[in-house]
């Protein structure tokens, strides 16, 4: 048997005669020899075909298409948020409640995922969840402005299902692939984060202006996901959890949800990790939905726009945006892989390390946007393109610290409840909380263009100082990440034991 450091024990993680494949396992004296097998026929080859989709490669894709798809829909709201708020009649801090209850049904969604992916069939539950929240995406478009409050509630009922697709996923690809391909994986996968939001602007824009119409902008993705969905079914394997942690047997969980949270309190690593997660999620939450309006007010003061009276109005800053988005989350992804493959030569703290220094580097330069905008829109481009980048280095690092430092079969939960802290002091309040400071702010000159420029701006200036308190926390991580490390290591070494423990033990 396994019996863990936090007192919490493990079935035995028995060593056995199975070979595990990718539509399940078979015994090593149940398998054909080579000698035994013939010409194929086109039966066999269209089904060997299929098998080869079903590769773990290929499902790593699928899952990160999946993921696209999600923050696509996410911000396609946010790439055509002036149009809303002109529809519906609601203030900025009416806007921003869009983004918060959205993040609020997501937050509180996922734990009860988490659980649900570290004991069932994860496959399923992720289908299930990208058909639910394309249906409601689709239905949502077709709702009239006298009912802003149903628009409301439909955009939380899209976060309980694209929550289930967040807490689970990872975890999937974190069973598929281990050590440094591990990290390549998981940064494709996070990759889709800052691509599918970059994404979800320019699919907004366009598809409102191509339509003439902004609730074309929500037509489209639920179509997407649809197919998504239907891949996932077809081609995703459901691998056993912790089988290439545990090559000589697999791991099943004998312990409550209780005990895993307690487990996971325990690790310091994890917690900090996740509270530097929440200074991100703060920040990334507010920009995604003010920074394109903050510009355009901008352009206003410089008198090279002027304020929207008639729909639809002008998208080019969510295009521009939208962009910036895509190109910096690629670079910044890719730039953190490196870095972080080439810093754990130097030092084996180099993960959190790297994310507390991009961190700090991000903060000087969403600074200085707040700075230049009102002079020069490309010069405050130019920063967001900094900022950007730097912010984006750590999302899939942060991802690969989780697997280092918690054991397979607590993955689920574990990602579930970061998301889940992360969301909750990130952006569940940060979209609305920037919203009713701005509010606030202008009653003094309701009327004046530079001041609802100057207002949101001040508002927005609290990111930066969440950033840096973010990096503390990515250093605090450091601190801790290799005796947290070891343990996870340590945890079911004993894989020739048979004997297996029905419940948890003291987890104290």
């Amino acid at each position: 048997m396994c019996v863990e450091s936090d007192g919490c024990e493990l079935e035995a993680c028995s060593s056995s005669d199975e070979v595990r494949t990718l539509s399940g396992s078979m015994s090593e004296a149940l398998e054909p020899s080579a000698r035994e097998l013939g010409a194929c026929s086109p039966g066999q080859k269209c089904g060997a075909a299929l098998m080869r989709l079903r590769s773990p490669t290929a499902a790593a894709g699928i899952l990160s298409f999946g993921n696209v798809l999600n923050y696509m829909d996410r911000y396609t709201v946010a790439g055509v948020l002036l149009d809303i708020q002109h529809h519906f009649k609601v203030p900025d801090s009416g806007a921003g409640l869009l983004q918060t209850v959205f993040i609020c049904s997501f937050m509180v969604a996922a734990p009860i995922f988490g659980y649900l992916g570290d004991r069932f069939n994860r496959k399923i539950i992720l289908s299930c969840g990208i058909f639910f929240w394309s249906a409601v995406t689709l239905l949502s478009s077709f709702i009239t402005k006298e009912y802003y409050w149903l628009f409301v509630l439909s955009r939380g009922l899209v976060g309980i299902g694209e929550s289930s697709y967040s807490s689970i996923s990872p975890t999937i690809i974190g069973d598929l692939f281990t050590s440094n391909k591990r990290t390549i994986m998981l940064s494709v996968f996070y990759l889709a984060i800052p691509l599918g939001s970059g994404l979800g602007y320019i699919l907004g824009s366009s598809a409102k202006d191509a339509a003439g119409d902004w609730h074309w902008a929500l037509r489209v993705s639920p179509l997407l996901g649809m197919t998504a969905g239907a891949l996932i079914l077809l081609f995703v394997p459901e691998p056993k959890r912790g089988s290439v942690d545990q090559p000589s047997g697999r791991i099943k969980t004998r312990t409550s949800w209780f005990c895993d949270m307690r487990a996971l309190g325990k690790n310091r690593s994890y917690m900090f990790s996740s509270l530097a997660s929440a200074a991100v999620s703060f920040a990334t939450g507010a920009f995604g939905i003010w920074i394109p309006q903050y510009l355009f007010r901008a352009q206003v003061v410089q008198k090279t726009a002027v304020s929207c009276t008639i729909q639809p109005c002008s998208s080019r800053d969510s295009l521009i945006f939208g962009a910036i988005t895509c190109v910096t989350g690629l670079l910044g992804v890719v730039i953190g892989a490196a870095t972080t493959r080439f810093c754990r030569q130097k030092t084996e703290r180099a993960d959190p390390l790297v994310c507390a220094v991009s961190m700090l580097g991000s903060a000087i330069f969403i600074c200085l946007i707040f700075v230049v905008a009102k002079k020069s829109i490309i010069g405050a481009y130019v920063c967001i393109f900094i900022g950007e980048t730097l912010l984006f280095l750590n999302w899939a690092i942060t991802a690969d610290i989780l697997m280092y430092v918690v054991i397979p079969t607590r993955r689920a939960t574990a990602v579930a409840f970061q998301g889940f802290t992360s969301h909750l002091l990130g952006d569940a309040g940060s979209p609305y909380l920037i919203g009713l400071i701005s509010d606030a702010l202008q009653k003094s000159y309701a009327t004046s263009v530079l001041w609802q420029f100057l207002s949101l701006g001040y508002a927005l200036m609290l990111c930066p100082f969440v950033i840096v308190l973010g990096g503390m926390f990515f250093l605090a991580t450091a601190l801790f990440f290799l005796d947290d490390r070891d343990k996870a290591e340590q945890h079911c070494s004993h894989t020739t034991h048979t004997h297996a423990m029905l419940h948890c033990l003291d987890c104290t």
